[in-house]
């Protein structure tokens, strides 16, 4: 296996009193695209906002690169190519699709390049370029979701985290989305693609890694997952630890949101 673009050496993560990890170890190479996969609050969205530096362990390791950033800012985590696209759309609904591109690539890259970043964007996501002139927030889910992975895929990241991007689309722009990743994967950047659905991650991984409870129960092969692919999203009644530590997570950010006084969410 190639040099780790990310390391994840015995994470523990939690939400105040919240556990929601338990001991991970997870790596990702470079040129090497990685399928999280789990059921609905297995900890998988947990796990990208620690690799993206979003969430700080409570214990353990984040290497990028080699480079120890463990409780690192966000931003540390960007400047070493770490882009997170995480679930929902992440757009900006008063603006244009051009201008929600613009605003990213001004941002990150020289003014001359951003045409040249335009045609890139519309190159990957067709759809995109015919609605350039259309405000964001009247385009369908799945056009949102394409304009929010657009704004990261053009920067070229080392390794792209996309967490969920399926969820919610119709199949026909699931097929869209990761037609892209395919091309994205295949050019050398490094994926951890988190999702529920098995189907189109299993397709595009060389690896997968199943989470359970908080806890990895499998890292191997598509072809080896056999058997627990079957069961591997089945429910499992109760709420999980990690369901627990994330709903606890949801609900102070919203409480924190309906309070002005209490900080920004």
């Amino acid at each position: 296996m190639s040099d780790p673009v990310l390391e994840l050496d015995h994470v523990d993560a939690a939400y105040g009193p919240f556990r929601a990890l338990f001991d991970i170890n997870l790596r990702v190479g470079a040129g090497e695209a990685v399928a999280l996969v789990g059921a609905n609050g297995a900890g998988k969205s947990t796990i990208a906002r620690v690799a993206s530096g979003l969430l700080a362990p409570t214990a353990g390791a984040v290497l990028v690169d080699g480079t120890d950033l463990t409780g690192a800012p966000p931003f540390r985590f960007a400047r070493a190519g770490i882009a997170h696209a995480p679930e929902g759309r992440s757009t900006f609904a008063s603006l244009t699709v051009s201008e929600n591109l613009q605003l990213a690539f001004r941002a990150a890259r020289p003014r001359r390049d951003v045409a040249a970043d335009l045609d890139e964007a519309f190159t990957l996501f067709p759809r995109l370029g015919e609605r350039r002139d259309q405000v964001a927030g009247t385009l369908s889910g799945g056009e949102q979701r394409m304009l929010a992975l657009a704004r990261v895929l053009v920067l070229r990241p080392r390794l792209l985290i996309a967490d969920e991007l399926s969820l919610g689309l119709a199949p026909i722009v699931t097929a869209e989305v990761y037609r892209v990743l395919t091309q994205v994967r295949d050019a050398g950047t490094s994926l951890l693609v988190v999702e529920q659905h098995l189907d189109h991650a299993l397709a595009l991984a060389h690896r997968v890694v199943v989470l359970q409870q908080g806890e990895v129960t499998f890292d191997g092969g598509p072809d080896e997952l056999g058997e627990l692919s079957a069961t591997v999203l089945l429910p499992a009644g109760a709420p999980s630890r990690a369901e627990t530590a994330e709903a606890a997570e949801t609900a102070e950010t919203a409480e924190t949101a309906e309070d002005p006084a209490g900080g920004e969410p």
